[in-house]
């Protein structure tokens, strides 16, 4: 493997995007088209709960068999349509991998494939799709990868199965929120007030869209009131998906409980100036002491940023090109 210091020395911002929020902005309003042009496409739901759909936009290869597979997941308030979704996809299928560009509950569109709401918490969903792609599809070579809140999922569901999923080859985490608490006491900070009034506004543009398709379920009296995301888990996410309260909640969906636990090969890129996923998180004895897992940490690099000085033979997003050049070089030595 590639060490952490050698990986991390190869990403060089670029020139004019070197501050934080240049760069966790920029990737979402430049434009990427043609992406996945040409990639074969076929919908497909996964059943990961009682009345609990996932959709799930699957890109096989002629042999999906004989090809590792990578399960792509958003962060919070994506889909699979966010721009690294579709460009990771890309590079990965012409790099000769299965990509399935999967929802987490309630987004891209499905709200009414589940009655529950979607949290940091739901890794069995992940390990559901897993299962499912072993035992039906006959895949044995399968990769998790994940974006911020998606990061989460896959290490907690990595950790939680251990060495249970006999499918599973390996998890990709880029910012992920280990730790849920702290990464919203930081968005809830004023240099944050663009990031948390964005998610904040589009959840609850969805829980209303949630309480049409599911009359009386989801009460809506308190909220207009509400004005952060910590009072939004506590009135709606934490009730939902059984906690007891917000900080109930944070606490035990972090995946930082169960880093110790991962038998597979495991790496975790994050920026240490990303400005709501501290970087303190990752100075643990679980992940420096477990040797399944890498943790590639440049300087900069923002939020899932990571845009770096143009290169000759790939494009500007590092962090999209690393992840497909990891899951490459260790398949193969698994």
């Amino acid at each position: 493997m590639i060490s952490s210091n050698t990986a991390a020395a190869t990403f060089e911002p670029h020139p004019l995007l070197r501050h934080p929020h240049c760069m966790t902005i920029f990737p979402r309003f430049w434009p990427r088209r043609g992406l996945l042009a040409g990639v074969p496409s076929t919908a497909r739901l996964f059943s990961v709960a009682p009345h609990s759909q996932l959709l799930g936009h699957c890109h096989w290869q002629p042999h999906p068999p004989g090809h590792p597979t990578l399960i792509l997941i958003h962060g919070l308030e994506g889909c699979s349509d966010s721009h690294y979704m579709r460009g990771i996809a890309q590079k990965a299928w012409r790099a000769g991998l299965n990509v399935i560009r999967l929802n987490q509950r309630n987004c891209g569109g499905t709200e009414h494939l589940t009655p529950t709401l979607y949290h940091s918490g739901l890794s069995e969903d992940i390990g559901a799709v897993v299962i499912e792609l072993g035992a039906r599809d006959r895949l044995d070579r399968i990769w998790v990868a994940g974006y911020s809140m998606g990061g989460n999922l896959a290490l907690r569901m990595a950790g939680e199965a251990g060495s249970a999923l006999s499918a599973l080859r390996g998890i990709v985490a880029i910012s992920p929120n280990i730790h849920p608490g702290d990464c919203v006491t930081a968005l809830e900070r004023p240099t944050n007030w663009m990031y948390h009034g964005y998610f904040l506004k589009r959840l609850k543009a969805r829980l209303r869209r949630k309480a049409l398709l599911f009359p009386g379920k989801f009460p809506l009296s308190r909220l207009s009131g509400i004005r952060t995301l910590r009072e939004f888990d506590e009135v709606y996410t934490a009730p939902d998906g059984g906690f007891q309260n917000a900080d109930d909640y944070y606490d035990r969906a972090g995946a930082r409980h169960v880093l110790a636990a991962i038998e597979v090969p495991t790496l975790i890129i994050t920026a240490q100036d990303d400005s709501f996923i501290p970087y303190s998180m990752f100075n643990t004895d679980a992940i420096t002491s477990n040797s399944w897992i890498r943790l590639w940490a440049p300087r900069q690099g923002g939020h899932c940023g990571f845009i770096q000085r143009p290169h000759v033979g790939e494009d500007v997003y590092w962090a999209e090109n690393r992840l497909v050049e990891f899951i490459v070089s260790q398949d193969g030595a698994c």
